[in-house]
């Protein structure tokens, strides 16, 4: 309210239901923003923000209650709902909006709302504002500049409070009891796509039944596809097995990789190269505290990454020159990390003003270095190929440095190599 100011009005929509097939719908999942704002979790919605309006500033337009709706699709809050348990100063029926909501306009300098992101509110705000446009000689007077409402809620969702954390916690651990489990399940013979049955499994007993987004299970020369999901091939004894997989609570998301061995020990090859990504992990991370710029863990990632990709043989030249003609980029093509929240690649600028954004405290971010060597790659030993590691984590940064919110699921080679030993044990 007070970033749009007095004089001003906000509008924001709710997401629209999404068609699967004929009749059967997605699972709805409501817009970021809008959930931010309002913790209001239905379709066909509209909140208003109106600072210092008399009767309420914040108004919500939605579905009234409708008992038969209520019998085959469950509860809904309707009108008396969105006062009263979501706090809205008004409710009005969504299917008067029309006829409603250009008098709020009326009067106002500016509205914010998100622009070019829903059709249908671009075309309806310009058809209210012709409307009132249209009787300017009756005395009335339309909004003359619409202004990007993404900016101001943006940067609020860059910054967790308690309240988030916690919910952002608790997807960690629970993220992370699920990549544990995966890892004593795995052995040779299984599908990909079972894993992945065990990591949803693990997240859904312990309440969390939405994934943050499309796990990735991807074994052997697989890995070497950065976002595949098709999660189909089998393990084979003497391969890796990457899984780049997290939970979603209350709308907040979790997002951890691992890497290890199929069999439960390392080649050597595999040693040296997944030794080489967590030391570029554990660079990135060092780096990690207020004041310092986003780049650089990206900037400690990649000189890592070169240095022992020299050292390995897989590059030549010096490190530096690999360095500024981004030779790295055959094995590492990627940032190493993004901010999460509510979205798994969350919103919020990476520069101002063209620099690179200092951290702050309440910022999370992940920290996923890797590499990835082509079964096809004929510039490098046969001993590297096909091998695909990545190694992540979600960090906050807080007011003394950072806190790794992922780190209960081993990554040292020691760590994982134990656990997989256990699993042995267990299975005998």
């Amino acid at each position: 309210m007070q970033q749009i100011g007095q004089g001003n009005i906000a509008l924001i929509q709710s997401a629209a239901p999404s068609v699967r097939n004929r009749d059967v719908d997605f699972p709805f999942r409501q817009d970021s923003d809008f959930y931010y704002l309002t913790g209001f979790n239905e379709p066909d919605a509209l909140a208003v923000f109106i600072p210092g309006r008399e009767q309420g500033e914040y108004i919500l337009f939605c579905r009234e209650f409708d008992k038969t709706k209520a019998l085959w699709e469950g509860a809904h809050a309707g009108l008396a709902g969105a006062t009263k348990h979501y706090k809205a100063d008004d409710a009005f029926p969504i299917e008067d909006l029309d006829d409603i909501l250009p008098n709020m306009l009326e009067g106002k300098k500016k509205v914010f709302y998100p622009m070019g992101r829903d059709s249908d509110l671009d075309q309806h705000l310009l058809e209210w504002i012709n409307h009132l446009r249209s009787q300017s000689r009756l005395g009335l007077t339309a909004p003359s500049e619409l202004v990007a409402l993404d900016f101001i809620i943006h940067e609020m969702r860059l910054f967790k409070d308690d309240e988030e954390l916690i919910l952002m916690r608790r997807a960690a651990e629970v993220s992370a009891q699920a990549h544990i489990k995966a890892m004593q399940a795995c052995r040779a013979g299984l599908y990909e796509y079972q894993i992945e049955a065990e990591l949803i499994y693990s997240f859904m007993q312990q309440g969390l039944r939405h994934v943050a987004y499309p796990s990735i299970v991807a074994a052997g020369k697989n890995a070497c596809t950065l976002h595949y999901t098709k999660n189909t091939g089998q393990l084979i004894s003497g391969d890796l097995l990457l899984i780049d997989a997290g939970a979603e609570c209350d709308h907040y998301a979790a997002d951890i990789t691992r890497t290890f061995p199929i069999s439960g020990t390392f080649t050597e090859p595999q040693k040296r190269l997944y030794q080489l990504v967590l030391d570029a992990q554990t660079a990135a991370i060092a780096q990690i505290k207020p004041g310092a710029s986003w780049n650089h863990a990206h900037e400690a990632a990649v000189e890592t990454l070169t240095k022992g990709l020299v050292e390995l043989g897989l590059l030549k030249g010096s490190v530096k020159k690999l360095i500024k003609d981004e030779k790295y980029k055959a094995f590492y093509m990627h940032r190493t990390g993004h901010w999460l929240g509510m979205d798994v690649h969350d919103v919020g600028e990476y520069k101002i003003n063209q620099q690179w954004r200092l951290l702050e405290p309440g910022m999370v971010l992940t920290v996923e270095p890797g590499l990835y060597i082509p079964a096809n790659c004929k510039t490098v030993d046969k001993q590297w190929r096909g091998i695909g590691i990545r190694i992540e984590d979600d960090v906050l940064v807080t007011a003394t440095g950072h806190e790794v919110l992922t780190q209960l699921v081993p990554k040292s080679i020691a760590d994982i190599e134990q656990l997989m030993q256990e699993r042995h044990v267990a299975q005998l």
